[in-house]
């Protein structure tokens, strides 16, 4: 019988182990250790208003296959639910807009559909789509390549507010070959327009008469429910409010230090499903150049303020998904905005829409943190106090509405999004080939190849089946 410790309890150490359990059987001993005293990791929810509601992620990309075939996998088909048809908006140039449809993290195939968005020279520069900043094979920040090509409104007013929604990052920072690889294949192919690149990517549009594809899923009671059910379908051990401290190779695999938190962990083979830092600190005398990799991934910071208001205030929504604040922006007042988006649960989720009930509420999602800026970082050192009446304030002026909340919640997320900066896509080939050159451990997580659920689960089946490989392997050498 095999051991397999899983080092993280987030839904890609989970995932890991439950495809560990559908590929080694029911004899295998899974054990997964997490450090904080529940599962879940970013995927996480709480009752507000009434509501049980999603306190970190809220969906997935619907684009890829990796979610929904997992849902279905557990049998929780019934369960998967998409965004209704309101609309969501940008907060730009001192007005709120609908966000360009058909763009490739804000970068448009057709200009016009961004003529909303932009001045007349913002449109003009964009219309120009000059050449430069981009070398076949090579890796750039989004905003140098935007800025270079499309000018500096495309880059502030369309692309920074979705990489800030997506990385908690700035567009400046993050790299293009992974944040849009999509895009940078099709400029490695083309490099002599960055809006063909775009167009090049877009999928076919709908057909006439046929309803769109959905962007977005979710689980109608959270998202949160997928780790839950993850873990109910792997049958592992679970060891919650632990720290594995440290890695030690074997004779036969590896063992796992907990320092304080208990006695060592032998392990047959490992799995890292565990942030950027703590893979430094756990490679650092097994692989130092994969360790030092891992290093250099620096990862964000962020808050969610959640309100929930009367269902009666929250009329003037109706229509609207959400809004996305360009970095820069200014309030109506002349001051800064606090909040980076907003998104109005129950106008964006059908299942989340209040009844006749007089009492039901709305529940909205008030997203604060912008890795490396400064107004971001001084905001998220307020207190829970101050960090709700800053986003009301903000909310108020984007808004109108200024009606007392029922009840509201911060969740904060300090670490919680790792920074694909330029060179990133290199960085994480050192890193997994200096795993792969230790035998019987596997790496997974959002980390890697990307932050959202998909991704994740991707890297957690990648590295099971590494590990599994490995010991059938092992049990083939005798």
């Amino acid at each position: 019988m095999s051991r397999v410790l899983v080092v993280g309890g987030g839904v890609s150490g989970l995932a890991a182990a439950h495809r560990l359990r559908t590929l080694l059987g029911a004899e295998a001993d899974i054990v997964v250790v997490e450090a904080a005293r529940s599962l879940g990791g970013k995927l996480t929810a709480l009752e507000i208003g009434g509501r049980r509601v999603d306190a970190g992620a809220e969906a997935f990309l619907a684009r890829r296959p990796e979610a929904a075939a997992r849902i279905a996998e557990l049998g929780l088909d019934d369960q998967l639910v998409h965004p209704g048809p309101a609309a969501s908006a940008l907060r730009v140039g001192g007005r709120t807009v609908g966000l360009p449809p058909r763009t490739v993290m804000g970068v448009p195939g057709d200009p016009e559909v961004a003529a909303g968005a932009l001045s007349p020279e913002g449109l003009a520069a964009l219309r120009a789509d000059r050449p430069g900043a981009w070398e076949p094979g090579g890796d750039v920040a989004v905003g140098a390549l935007v800025r270079a090509r499309l000018g500096d409104e495309v880059a502030d007013r369309l692309v920074d507010p979705l990489l800030g929604g997506v990385y908690a990052g700035r567009a400046d920072a993050l790299g293009v070959r992974a944040t849009v690889p999509a895009l940078a294949a099709a400029l490695d192919a083309d490099p002599r327009s960055l809006l063909a690149a775009a167009r090049s990517c877009l999928p076919a549009p709908p057909i006439e008469g046929a309803p769109p594809l959905p962007v977005f899923g979710t689980l109608r009671g959270g998202l949160a429910d997928l780790p839950a059910t993850l873990a109910l379908a792997a049958r592992a051990e679970l060891r919650l409010g632990r720290t594995v401290t440290a890695l030690a190779r074997t004779a036969t695999g590896w063992r796992a230090e907990l320092g304080e938190d208990g006695p060592p962990i032998d392990a047959d083979a490992v799995v890292l499903a565990v942030p950027a830092p703590a893979v430094r600190r756990l490679l650092a005398d097994h692989a130092p150049a994969a360790a030092r990799a891992a290093g250099e991934i620096e990862v964000g910071s962020s808050a969610l303020v959640l309100l929930a208001l009367p269902a009666a205030a929250a009329a003037p929504l109706a229509g609207r998904s959400g809004v996305l604040v360009g970095a820069g922006e200014r309030r109506p007042d002349g001051l800064p905005w606090t909040i980076k988006a907003a998104t109005f649960s129950a106008q964006k989720w059908p299942h989340l829409a209040p009844g006749e009930d007089p009492d039901d509420t709305s529940v909205l999602r008030l997203s604060i943190g912008r890795h490396g800026d400064a107004a971001s970082a001084s905001a998220l050192r307020r207190d829970d106090d101050d960090l709700v009446s800053a986003a009301r304030s903000d909310l108020g002026a984007l808004t109108g509405i200024e009606e007392v909340p029922v009840e509201s919640a911060v969740v904060r997320w300090p670490g919680g999004l790792p920074q694909y900066g330029v060179g990133h896509v290199e960085r994480v080939a050192t890193l997994e080939d200096g795993v792969a050159a230790l035998p019987g451990l596997a790496i997974a997580g959002a980390a890697l190849h990307g932050v959202g659920v998909p991704a994740c689960l991707a890297t957690a089946d990648a590295a099971a089946r590494r590990v599994a490989a490995h010991l059938a392997a092992t049990v083939a050498r005798g």
